[in-house]
């Protein structure tokens, strides 16, 4: 099976939260939350696609990015590396430009929600606290 590698970003603001969108319903895992990003090309490294991907789906250009975590996860269907990086500086107001559901929402919302099982462990990797990498 052949892996996808996607560049993730975690939006927080200290004052709203974290940002995440709804995956629309065609799409692998669809009508679940996730943190936005997209696919890296080829030609392309991990931070020239969070870059180029945040500014396309959400409309913010990233000014301070730092590595999270990577998760490697095998759907039955598909498999996936997520490049996950904590965004705690951008320009522009964050939304779907893509007519998505997203909102703002606090940590103890995120652990309600109903995610990707890939992305299981950024919630965790968040909820140890983030007082380290923020």
């Amino acid at each position: 099976m052949k892996q996808v590698w996607v560049a993730v970003g975690v939006i927080y603001d200290p004052k709203q939260g974290y940002f995440i969108c709804r995956r629309a319903t065609h799409q692998h895992q669809g009508g679940k939350w996730e943190f936005p990003g997209g696919k890296v090309e080829q030609t392309e490294t991990v931070q020239q696609a969070l870059a180029r991907e945040l500014q396309e789906e959400i409309g913010i250009n990233v000014k301070a990015a730092q590595p999270l975590l990577v998760i490697e996860h095998s759907y039955s269907d598909k498999a996936v590396k997520l490049d996950v990086w904590l965004v705690t500086e951008f320009t522009g107001t964050a939304q779907s430009l893509e007519g998505l559901e997203n909102r703002w929402v606090q940590l103890d919302e995120l652990e309600q929600l109903d995610f990707p099982e890939a992305n299981r462990p950024i919630i965790d990797v968040l909820r140890q606290g983030t007082d380290s990498i923020i």
